[in-house]
């Protein structure tokens, strides 16, 4: 059985999802220090004029101490989720699989959140249903360094550069810039629907840059 270990993030990459689909089981890591500047809580899309950061705002520990990601709560005084759903329909909306899959996605930014954690992993079995995706999943009861399974927790990090090349279909905006590869999956999603799970299945993912 191929066990991967994975952070819970929001609306996962492409290069995330294709590591699911490709894994026979997922263990979340939800014993870890929250850290920013980090797909936990943030996401790129495609828009007009390029990639577009959604990015959800959080509540920081007023002490400045460190906080587990599992403890982290959303800072909802600012209209977060209904900017991010205007912003995908924005960017989506003439997309070939946007209308399919909108009724599916829409409570997701309008039902109340608190807990980012219970948040990104409510988003994760979504996203595994729409996709298709049969996977067996776990969290962690504690944090290892060296996890004695595959440990891709590295793939949360959004300054790192990967040797992920995605192979390019077609994305609602390429007549206003080239091909941006590995967004959230729910580009993949919208522009090419049902396929999306055979696309993931088939990208090559480079076992030496983990």
């Amino acid at each position: 059985m191929k066990t991967i270990l994975l952070h819970p993030s929001y609306f996962p990459s492409i290069e995330q999802m294709a590591a699911v689909a490709q894994a026979d089981k997922v263990v979340f890591e939800v014993e870890d220090n929250y850290q920013k500047q980090t797909y936990r809580n943030r996401t790129f899309i495609a828009h007009s004029n390029g990639k577009l950061l959604l990015n959800i705002p959080i509540k920081h520990n007023k002490a400045g101490m460190r906080q587990k990601t599992k403890d982290v709560v959303v800072e909802n005084d600012f209209p977060w989720q209904e900017q991010h759903w205007k912003s995908l329909q924005s960017a989506y909306r003439t997309s070939p699989f946007f209308e399919y899959y909108e009724d599916e996605l829409e409570h997701l930014f309008t039902e109340s959140v608190e807990g980012l954690m219970a948040h990104n992993l409510k988003i994760f079995d979504l996203l595994c249903e729409l996709i298709g995706i049969d996977i067996e999943v776990s969290k962690t009861i504690s944090f290892e360094t060296n996890p004695e399974i595959r440990d891709l927790r590295i793939l949360i990090d959004a300054k790192r550069k990967s040797a992920f090349e995605a192979e390019a279909y077609t994305q609602v905006h390429q007549a206003n810039h080239p091909f941006l590869p590995n967004l959230s999956v729910l580009d993949l999603l919208f522009n090419e629907g049902p396929n999306a799970l055979g696309y993931l299945e088939a990208s090559i993912l480079f076992e030496n840059d983990y």
